[in-house]
């Protein structure tokens, strides 16, 4: 991207605000929160942003690490719990947790705090921002009702802090108007913004997976095996759909349903049909659903769904639940089929559908393989940018 000449760029470049990405996760963990906050630093840090990645420690004491070139801090984030046992661990450990975040700010001096996934890292980053005078945006990727342990309804601490956090960002944003749609009925935002998710569209495919399938025809999933994400419904509607005996379906990934979910297709009787494959790495992914009949997504919500979008990229058909923010960008029929995924009988449907139709399979990839342009990572930073320079305009005139 052009900026012009060296002095202009080099103008520009002293104007943009340091920004640190205060994440709920990030790498070695894996998931949609992950891969959207690693590709907005490495855009951001192209574009000659000072920026950091500050995540939470999970008791894995990894300090302070560089990915992609970021800078990546993981910082302790204790918070009072109800018990007594639980208020004197939070004592006991808030005083060093506090400062190594107050040392983060003196050495990064960032202009903006951007929380992505609001947990403890929010708490964290509000009080930051009102010790500070950083700047405080907020990204929701659905965390308020698609955590599998429904922490926002068992937190009232984490209830109260996203409200203030709220009242006080310069910017809120979501992947769907879905997710704008509860902060506002529910934690008090008025306005927000949508900025959807993207997707590398230049990503290399590693076809090992789909050779290891004898090729042989099969459906693909992937995600992390939580309850949230609904693989559990997949499989049963998998084993209800007429399907021809050869189709198999393949699940990737991993997490704290694996077990449950192996013991779900021994009871359906599908052990020769159904293979969960474990983790997987993104060029596998795309190898998978590079060679299968179509992929899909049996969330029971969705704040977004990124697996849509590499469905699009894989020129693969896709079969997508429809609660969530899914409808705002698959337009059903014609570049995926969208079903209730609390209806079994919806789904297999869909699945005896698009297994069965080639031409059906060939219209939704080509389509989706068109859309998928839109959605680049280049176009998400890029509307974070703008949302930066707003905002501290602003606070700059208001100084």
């Amino acid at each position: 991207m052009d900026h012009g000449t060296p002095v202009a760029r080099a103008a520009q470049a002293v104007s943009r605000p340091r920004v640190a990405l205060v994440t709920s996760s990030y790498t070695p963990h894996f998931g949609g929160v992950e891969e959207h906050v690693r590709q907005v630093a490495r855009h951001l840090l192209a574009e000659g942003y000072g920026v950091e990645v500050w995540t939470v420690d999970r008791g894995e004491h990894l300090g302070t690490g560089e990915v992609d070139g970021v800078l990546v801090r993981y910082l302790p984030t204790p918070l009072p719990a109800r018990s007594f046992r639980g208020v004197a661990h939070f004592v006991a450990q808030f005083p060093a947790a506090w400062r190594r975040w107050m040392d983060a700010h003196r050495q990064f001096r960032p202009r903006v705090l951007h929380v992505h996934c609001f947990g403890p890292n929010g708490v964290y980053a509000l009080a930051l921002h009102r010790r500070t005078r950083a700047l405080l945006a907020l990204t929701s990727h659905g965390e308020t009702f698609m955590d599998d342990q429904g922490v926002f309804r068992s937190s009232a601490l984490l209830r109260l802090c996203l409200r203030r956090a709220i009242g006080r960002a310069v910017a809120v944003t979501a992947p769907s108007e879905f997710v704008l749609d509860d902060l506002r009925e529910t934690y008090g935002l008025d306005g927000g913004k949508v900025i959807p998710n993207g997707v590398d569209l230049e990503l290399p495919t590693d076809s090992a997976l789909a050779i290891r399938t004898d090729q042989r025809r099969y459906l693909f999933g992937v995600g992390r095996l939580g309850v949230m994400k609904g693989f559990d419904l997949l499989i049963d509607a998998f084993a209800i759909a007429e399907l021809d005996p050869d189709i198999r379906l393949v699940i990737g990934g991993d997490g704290p349903e694996r077990a449950r979910l192996g013991e779900l297709i021994e009871r359906r009787g599908l052990r020769d049909r159904v293979e969960l494959v474990g983790r997987l790495s993104p060029t596998a992914v795309a190898g998978a659903m590079a060679g299968a009949l179509a992929v899909v997504v049996p969330s029971r919500i969705e704040a977004f769904g990124i697996v849509a979008l590499e469905a699009w990229r894989s020129s693969t058909a896709l079969v997508m639940t429809g609660r969530g923010g899914a409808p705002e960008f698959v337009r059903d029929g014609v570049d995926g089929i969208l079903f209730d995924p609390e209806d079994p009988a919806a789904l297999s449907r869909a699945l005896l559908r698009v297994s069965n139709d080639g031409p059906l399979r060939e219209e939704l990839a080509a389509a989706g393989r068109e859309r998928v342009g839109e959605f680049t990572w280049t176009r998400v930073a890029r509307a974070y940018e703008e949302l930066y320079a707003a905002a501290s305009g602003r606070a700059e005139a208001a100084e």
